[in-house]
C-alpha cells in the first residue's frame, strides 16, 4: 500500500486592477512538509491577459512570479527567505497580499504521488 503524502496548495492569481477583484490563474504552489518537498510553476496565458490587461507589463509580471519559483526552489539569488525551511516559503508565497500578484487561501489534500498530484492540479487550475 502507497503512503499517503500530506500536502498544501495556493493557486497563484494576477490581479491587474485589486479594486476590481478580478483575477487570472496565473500559477501553483504546492508543499508537503514531512516529505520536505514544494513546486512553484506558473503560466501566463497571453489571450486572458490581452482580454482582460491589454497594457500589462508581461514581462516585469514575468520576473515577479519567477520570484516565486526562485523562492520555492531556494535559489541563493533569490533572497533570505529562499533560504527558510519548505513550510516557512510556503508560507510566504501563500501570504495574504494586496498587491497584483495574490494567492488564494492553502487548501489541504492527501495523495501517493506529489509530482502527480501537483501537474494535476495545474492542469485543472491554471492551464
Amino acid at each position: 500500500m502507497q503512503e499517503l503524502n500530506r500536502y498544501e496548495y495556493a493557486v497563484l492569481r494576477y490581479v491587474p486592477r485589486v479594486e476590481r477583484e478580478e483575477f487570472i490563474n496565473v500559477g501553483l504552489a504546492m508543499m508537503c512538509k514531512r516529505r520536505r518537498w514544494i513546486k512553484v510553476a506558473i503560466l501566463l496565458p497571453e489571450e486572458k491577459l490581452c482580454v482582460m490587461c491589454p497594457d500589462a507589463d508581461k514581462e516585469a509580471l514575468g520576473r515577479q512570479l519567477q520570484a516565486f519559483v526562485d523562492i520555492a526552489e531556494g535559489r541563493r539569488g533569490a533572497g533570505p527567505v529562499a533560504q527558510y525551511p519548505v513550510e516557512e516559503r510556503f508560507r510566504w508565497i501563500s501570504a495574504v497580499k494586496s498587491s497584483v500578484i495574490q494567492t488564494s487561501r492553502p487548501h489541504p489534500g492527501l495523495c501517493g504521488d506529489l509530482d502527480e498530484t501537483f501537474a494535476r492540479l495545474f492542469t485543472e487550475l491554471v492551464e
